[in-house]
């Protein structure tokens, strides 16, 4: 199953590389100059017992990419820098039993992390169609609006019935983004199944990715994709092609044990029918390698964990985070992925971090 079209303007774009870095005396926010390429690296430590260290320094860190050691030429600990979040919702079938806890945590996490003379958010759903619900604002009300909106695939399919359109603007997609549709008038309208893939590279390439500064997608779902058009690589390169780190929320209806296709999106192979989990690939292990691979961190809602301490942890990361700079040795401008590996001098601590990036 696969969805249809998928609004991305440069799929193989290259990583923002920030100018140099450059410090005025007596200022604690960096200016930029141009003329140097640097890699801005964001990091969060934590001690053995899990606690964010907040005290450490530029000589507290070593740096390498693809093995050669580089300098850590810039350093700030990013406590109050504006920041750009993306909250990526799944409203497939399977979540539709968990949908009004996800919906509520959101309304307490904006309102605890938005910041409206600083921050952005912006709020995208997908199940069998991607969408973005409200683009970039830093108006609580009008996320919490867009936050009203959600609701699973199949109960659009109902609301269309009786009243010709699930969202605002008349039909689906259309009612979240000017214009109608996505960035550029298309339309994406999937066979059927759940596109998360689909909804990252959206997030990434169409929206995040023209941010500056710190940014952080928020991916809420069960890890299920089976109607993506791009592959799950292909998603995790543009969210590191957009510098942006993913959190990974781990969100499951524990009575759930199916992924169901909305009805009346078609029949092959036995679309309308419920697919049986054992046959997707495990949610849990491609959420983790998604966070890992983009320096955020994955998590799973549970009693011991609920949905607010997992929003709670995330809020801690993102106002505690090391800004690092280096320009690396290598001038030569190849284009392939280059690894970062960052890491404490003092043992025991654990660096979380981006592995690494594409170079333009």
């Amino acid at each position: 199953m696969r969805c249809d079209k998928i609004s991305r303007r440069t799929l193989l774009s290259a990583l923002s590389l920030l100018p140099a870095v450059r410090y005025l005396r007596g200022q604690q926010t960096p200016t930029f100059s141009t003329g140097v390429k640097v890699v801005n690296v964001f990091a969060t430590v934590r001690d053995t017992k899990g606690q964010i260290v907040r005290d450490l320094n530029k000589d507290d860190f070593v740096l390498d990419e693809d093995g050669r050691p580089q300098n850590i030429q810039y350093f700030t600990r990013e406590t109050d820098l504006p920041l750009t979040i993306g909250l990526l919702v799944d409203t497939s079938g399977s979540t539709r039993r968990v949908l009004p806890d996800e919906r509520n945590a959101s309304y307490k996490f904006l309102e605890q992390v938005l910041r409206e003379d600083k921050d952005l958010a912006f709020l995208i759903h997908f199940d069998f169609e991607v969408e973005l619900l409200q683009d970039l604002t830093a108006s609580r009300q009008k996320l919490e609006k867009a936050l009203d909106m959600l609701e699973t695939g199949q109960g659009r399919q109902v609301n269309r019935g009786q009243t010709g359109g699930g969202y605002p603007g008349g039909g689906y997609p259309g009612g979240g983004y000017p214009g109608g549709g996505y960035p550029g008038g298309q339309q994406r309208r999937g066979g059927g199944g759940t596109c998360m893939y689909d909804s990252v590279l959206l997030a990434s390439d169409d929206v995040i990715k023209k941010q500056t500064g710190r940014k952080a997608l928020i991916l809420l779902t069960d890890g299920v994709d089976n109607g993506s058009k791009v592959s799950l690589f292909t998603a995790v390169e543009a969210a590191q092609k957009a510098d942006t780190l993913v959190y990974s929320i781990l969100f499951e209806d524990p009575n759930g044990n199916y992924s169901p296709v909305p009805m009346g999106m078609g029949r092959r192979r036995g679309m309308g029918m419920p697919m049986p989990r054992a046959n997707q690939p495990d949610g849990r292990k491609v959420l983790q390698q998604i966070s890992r691979e983009t320096g955020g961190r994955f998590f799973e809602v549970s009693r011991k964990q609920p949905i607010d301490k997992v929003f709670a942890a995330i809020e801690e990361d993102l106002r505690n985070q090391y800004s690092l700079g280096y320009s690396p040795d290598r001038t030569e401008q190849s284009g392939s992925y280059r690894r970062i590996h960052l890491a404490t001098k003092q043992p025991g601590l654990v660096v979380q971090t981006r592995e690494g990036y594409y170079p333009s």
